[in-house]
């Protein structure tokens, strides 16, 4: 079903489509994501066991495949890093330094694993080389994490490698996303931090996405943790999995195949230990340096759009107050009016 109104509000508020039945336009279909279903994953209790089972699926994927890893500096990568000596390992570098703090750790972790370090050079220019294609592979407008993504699978599949291992769902599994998990949020407040941006802000038609977080609604309170288990887990999987797919690489995350047996602790989250289980296995591997806070994956956005004023296409308001729009809000509004033009070539 066409419902382009909808699909743009839907992209604005949660950064992908959240309803499977309803595209852009005519022979334009969103490519879903569909979860892992519970009953199919290991149960983990404790650091050890999350050790145990990535070395079983990194010993089954290496009888099979060859692998490289996409290592940024943080936890989750920095651990797998530690199952994956001698391959080849990818980390992004950016023009003016940007991330170079995360560059020093990838490097220290490639180091004391003996991984194949290659950078993956990130400009602007390469982003707009391949964000057509990415977005045409999804039929919708992508996060801006995709094209680096994409880059980096690319140039791994020139040297060889076959499967690309990613650490992107343990901020999911393992409670990472300690901003969203802070507290007990009211219906309206949440409603209100979780969007990345209002539709009515920015759209001459907006749709309004309330009916989406109504369903988690618990008297004047929400239900966030359900929540975020459906659309920010398929929100970012999707991401990874739309960018590997365009490129024609396979690619394995060994936290998505694991669950907690016990619910989260949120006094641990809520008193600095997001990811608690993650940090224990961190400082097995790792004992002798800091743990690193989680920081999003770099890009440099908003530096790429310092300079920007703002779309021009009818769908969207001309009156729209871009000093008070992030890098990455910017990215989004951009990269949406940039896939309206393409559909309608």
């Amino acid at each position: 079903m066409v419902d382009k109104e909808f699909c743009m509000s839907s992209y604005l508020v949660f950064r992908y489509i959240i309803d499977d039945n309803k595209d852009f336009a005519h022979n334009i279909f969103h490519r879903g994501y569909w979860l892992i279903d519970d009953s199919k994953k290991t149960t983990i209790k404790n650091s050890l066991d999350i050790d145990e089972a990535i070395r079983k699926k990194i010993d089954i994927l290496k009888s099979k495949t060859r692998l490289g890893l996409l290592l940024s500096g943080g936890m989750d990568s920095g651990c797998l890093a530690s199952y994956l000596q001698g391959c080849s390992a990818y980390t992004f570098r950016f023009e003016n330094g940007f991330g170079s703090d995360e560059i020093k750790r990838a490097e220290y972790y490639a180091g004391k694993w003996k991984l194949k370090l290659h950078y993956i050079d990130i400009d602007w220019e390469g982003v707009t080389g391949c964000i057509d294609k990415l977005m045409t592979t999804k039929g919708a407008p992508v996060h801006s994490i995709e094209p680096q993504i994409f880059l980096a699978a690319i140039q791994a599949k020139v040297d060889g490698v076959q499967t690309m291992v990613i650490g992107d769902a343990a901020d999911y599994v393992f409670g990472g996303m300690d901003k969203l998990l802070s507290k007990d949020w009211g219906y309206e407040e949440f409603k209100k931090r979780y969007t990345y941006i209002n539709p009515s802000d920015v759209l001459l038609n907006p749709v309004d996405m309330d009916f989406a977080f109504r369903k988690y609604r618990v008297s004047d309170k929400i239900n966030y943790i359900s929540l975020m288990h459906e659309y920010t887990d398929i929100e970012s999987f999707a991401s990874y999995e739309n960018a590997f797919h365009t490129a024609g690489l396979n690619y394995e995350d060994p936290y998505e195949s694991l669950k907690m047996a016990e619910p989260l602790d949120l006094n641990r989250i809520r008193n600095g230990e997001s990811k608690y289980l993650i940090r224990e296995l961190f400082r097995m591997k790792y004992p002798e340096i800091p743990i690193p806070e989680k920081i999003p994956m770099p890009r440099p956005v908003d530096y790429y759009f310092k300079d920007w004023n703002g779309p021009t296409r009818p769908e969207f308001r001309k009156d729209i107050d871009l000093n008070r729009l992030t890098g990455n809000q910017k990215w989004q509004i951009w990269c949406l009016e940039r896939f309206l033009n393409i559909i309608e070539q």
